[in-house]
């Protein structure tokens, strides 16, 4: 049988491991690995009980980390765990960095993470090419298991469980443990945010737009014949874009934190490349929830389809980007 590959994610990241999972089916058809996530859990099923079960019985653990799943309880405290004792019982546990956060110093930190360098998904220029560079390390990680003969052998689920622990009680199901006892999942506390917190998520989401932008450009023109880019970064603040098409521009746009037309939270796009242009055809402002910081569409141009999303920086540069390019499509 083939090894079991076991995806330990965020929902919030739901979209970036369906693209994975797309990714392995190479892997999958070759026979080299079988993929199970929460989302095979059929109706009436125990759900703790069906992840625990395909957790213990996994060859190869992947944690898609990103600020959520570090966030989420169930994720880090459970599934993390979990996963980090089955390592050192040879289990091979795979850090996958799907989002920039900070991850170096949690107990899978001294693992080496994927893609190459720990460079986040999200910010690839070619989000294909970071997957495809995933898709190879964990091909190389499953065949170096098989040789080194370090597969988890099939067994019961119930041979693979934590070192013949008694079984719980009726009254213990659903408890959540620790190895100080017993306590409560639900450890949530509302995350207040201040003025300086929302000044630094709008000014790096603008600098990972305009690298976004950039790098976009370039591999645009690499991919095209008879196209050439302009970029320029105006200033700490402001950056144009133009994209020509055997010398005629065909795609103009900019972005701006020091505009104000949708208020002193927002970053601002507008469809021309003259940096003195007062107008606006989208912007993002900077809101928030009881957890985290996110950025919002007006929805001038997406006719109100986006506006109530909880975007990324990715996401607000997805929105921009395709403002920009379209007149190419």
């Amino acid at each position: 049988m083939a090894p079991i590959l076991f995806f330990s994610y965020s929902h919030v990241d739901e979209a970036l491991r369906n693209q994975l999972e797309v990714h392995l089916f190479a892997l999958k058809r070759q026979g080299l690995i079988a993929t199970w996530h929460d989302r095979r859990i059929t109706a009436g099923t125990p759900v703790g009980d069906a992840i625990d079960a395909n957790l213990n019985a996994s060859q190869v653990i992947l944690l898609l980390v990103s600020s959520d799943f570090i966030a989420s309880d169930y994720c880090y405290e459970r599934e993390m765990a979990r996963a980090m004792e089955r390592h050192y019982h040879g289990a091979r546990v795979i850090p996958v960095i799907l989002r920039p956060c900070d991850w170096h110093d949690l107990p899978f930190g001294k693992l080496l993470a994927a893609p190459r360098d720990g460079k986040p998904i999200t910010t690839w220029p070619n989000i294909d090419e970071a997957f495809l560079d995933v898709e190879r390390a964990i091909k190389a990680a499953v065949k170096e298991l098989g040789e080194k003969h370090e597969l988890v052998p099939d067994k019961p689920v119930s041979a693979l469980s934590r070192s013949a622990a008694p079984p719980k009680p009726a009254w213990a199901e659903g408890v959540s443990e620790t190895l100080g006892g017993p306590r409560s999942s639900n450890l949530r506390v509302k995350k207040e945010f201040t003025d300086l917190d929302r000044d630094r998520f709008r000014h790096e989401g603008f600098e990972f737009i305009a690298r976004f932008f950039e790098n976009s450009m370039q591999e645009l023109v690499k991919r095209n014949p008879g196209l050439d880019q302009r970029f320029q970064r105006v200033d700490a603040t402001h950056f144009t874009a133009s994209l020509y098409q055997h010398g005629q521009k065909v795609c103009k746009g900019a972005a701006s934190i020091a505009g104000g037309n949708f208020g002193s939270d927002s970053i601002e796009y507008v469809m021309d490349d003259n940096p003195r242009h007062g107008g606006m055809n989208e912007a993002v402002s900077v809101k928030s929830d009881d957890q985290t910081l996110y950025f919002q569409a007006l929805g001038m141009q997406s006719y109100g389809r986006r506006e109530k999303e909880k975007l990324s920086p990715q996401g607000a540069a997805e929105i921009f980007w395709d403002l920009f390019i379209q007149p190419l499509q």
